[in-house]
């Protein structure tokens, strides 16, 4: 027998301390319900957390409504959302892009402005800065998974991405998605 797929999504933001992740996934578990998907960092001095939670319609109720009492003890603003599985689409490609250059204001918008105006959708994206080596200039990375849509003739999006990121010197890369992101 199946179990319902019901889904809640958890977003949380505090400061960071040892002990969140156990804490938060212990009220998860201790209702029988199971973390799916998640995705967690450190951001400056803040923990970032987002958490696909399944489980039976009830748990996730009598989850939601213990979210106050975590907050307080976790000191976190927590923030919680019902949702449906994920739509899959068939005639969809996925495409892995990886951009390095010196660090400028507004990459992540361009990209972003790039892909939109083709219909493509950014499904993960995570960036981060580092110190060049030898010359300690500021660096910017940039991983994203998107989602092109079937019939996009790849050759010429790939030659207008590498175009694009020529004019704003950007080094990049625009390749079949081969594997999940961890």
């Amino acid at each position: 027998m199946n179990k319902p797929n019901n889904q809640l999504v958890l977003s949380a933001l505090g400061k960071d301390r040892p002990g969140i992740v156990d804490e938060l996934s212990q009220a998860v578990f201790q209702l029988d319900c199971n973390i799916s998907d998640s995705r967690m960092t450190v951001l400056g001095g803040e923990f970032a957390i987002l958490l696909l939670v399944e489980g039976p319609w009830n748990q996730l109720a009598r989850l939601e409504s213990q979210l106050p009492e975590l907050e307080k003890r976790l000191g976190l603003t927590i923030i919680a959302r019902q949702t449906s599985p994920a739509k899959t689409s068939d005639d969809a490609l996925p495409y892995l892009v990886e951009v390095v250059s010196m660090d400028n204001p507004g990459i992540v918008h361009r990209l972003a402005n790039f892909f939109s105006r083709r219909n493509i959708n950014i499904v993960d994206l995570v960036t981060s800065t580092y110190a060049a080596p030898h010359t300690g200039t500021a660096m910017f990375a940039v991983q994203m998974n998107i989602s092109v849509p079937a019939g996009t003739p790849i050759g010429e999006l790939r030659e207008e991405f590498l175009q694009f990121c020529d004019e704003i010197n950007l080094d990049a890369v625009l390749e079949p998605h081969k594997k999940q992101l961890i």
